[in-house]
């Protein structure tokens, strides 16, 4: 059999960064898409180039879902088995206040992949194999638990970009035969979070209360509950879905859900805190429209797909403050060494 070559975008991400580890570990030739920065943004994965056990390589290239052009070069030139589709600007609040770019993005930013696949397999006669990451966010306000027969009631232009790719999806599979996937994943957190979501926001501003760096953490709305789980046993499920027979549509969850308040408490007693002292209500933090309970179901995978997840809540936190807690002890170290301005930022 022929090595499988992966192409990832949005590899410089936590779930990227998850993905391409695992797929490396396989084997794999993995191809990451990075855009142009003047900053290197790669350090989630900086550690994959200076790992002499891994089995396969890793390669970056320069590009772009809004550049519809380069993505069908850059096909021709990987020559991909598979394509993971993790691309996104994927903050949801972020998206009520830049919603043309983030429709551009995550929902036009699939009509051009899956034309170039298209493209591609019309002129090549060979298959490429294509998970289209989705979100739970598509669910809005539909009653948990979801499922994949839920219908999609989002809240937020990220939301209804999703839903708008995920049926292009479907349709590209209905209508041309493409093995497309559509990975609908609830809430998935690491300590390679982004300390914008809510989740690092709150295991790095308690690290830092209890390394005295700062002493309050503003949030929004604490009544909402999510289903929470870990980035690197979801990225086996992306995998899974390639890897079966026919190309279909999963959701990835535990099953279970607790609200921002509850996950507050989890985190802040494992650091001996109490959170009620430390945490500000911050209006700005509201979306215009909320989304109140999200909680999936994810027998459809376990039952064709045999996954499961494996990291519990409380792991899961326990994952996050340890690493946050060492880059706090980190920071105090170099605010007493005189360095005032050392970067309070770091993925691990």
């Amino acid at each position: 059999m022929s090595q499988q070559v992966a192409l990832i975008t949005g590899i410089t991400g936590q779930d990227g960064s998850y993905l391409a580890e695992f797929l490396l570990s396989k084997g794999y030739d993995v191809h990451g898409v990075v855009r142009r920065a003047s900053n290197f943004n790669t350090e989630r994965i900086d550690h994959i180039y200076v790992d002499p056990h891994q089995k396969g390589c890793l390669h970056l290239h320069y590009g772009d879902l809004t550049d519809s052009g380069a993505l069908r070069n850059m096909l021709e030139e990987v020559r991909p088995t598979e394509i993971y589709n993790l691309g996104a600007q994927s903050h949801v609040r972020v998206s009520f206040d830049q919603p043309e770019y983030t429709v551009d993005v995550v929902g036009m930013g699939v009509i051009r992949l899956l034309e170039a696949v298209r493209g591609h397999q019309k002129h090549n006669d060979r298959q490429i194999r294509l998970y289209q990451a989705g979100s739970s966010e598509m669910f809005g306000s539909a009653k948990p638990r979801q499922h994949e027969l839920t219908r999609f009631e989002p809240r937020s232009p990220y939301a209804c970009a999703k839903a708008y790719a995920h049926y292009q999806v479907v349709n590209h599979r209905e209508s041309y035969g493409l093995f497309a996937t559509n990975g609908i994943l609830f809430n998935h957190e690491s300590p390679r979070r982004g300390e914008t979501f809510v989740t690092r926001k709150i295991t790095r501003a308690a690290t830092r209360i209890k390394m005295g760096l700062q002493d309050k953490v503003y949030l929004g709305n604490l009544d909402a509950k999510r289903d929470w789980g870990f980035a690197g046993d979801y990225v086996e499920a992306m995998w899974l879905m390639l890897q079966q027979d026919q190309p279909d549509d999963y959701v990835i969850a535990t099953g279970t859900s607790i609200s921002i308040r509850d996950f507050l408490k989890l985190v802040f007693e494992q650091l001996d805190l109490d959170w009620e002292k430390h945490v500000e209500i911050d209006p700005r933090y509201f979306r215009p429209a909320e989304v109140d309970h999200l909680e999936g179901d994810p027998s459809k995978a376990s039952r064709l797909m045999g996954w499961q997840p494996k990291t519990s809540i409380t792991e899961l936190a326990k994952m996050m403050v340890d690493s946050d807690l060492r880059l706090a002890e980190k920071e105090l170290v170099l605010k007493h060494a005189g360095h005032e301005d050392a970067p309070r930022g770091g993925y691990r």
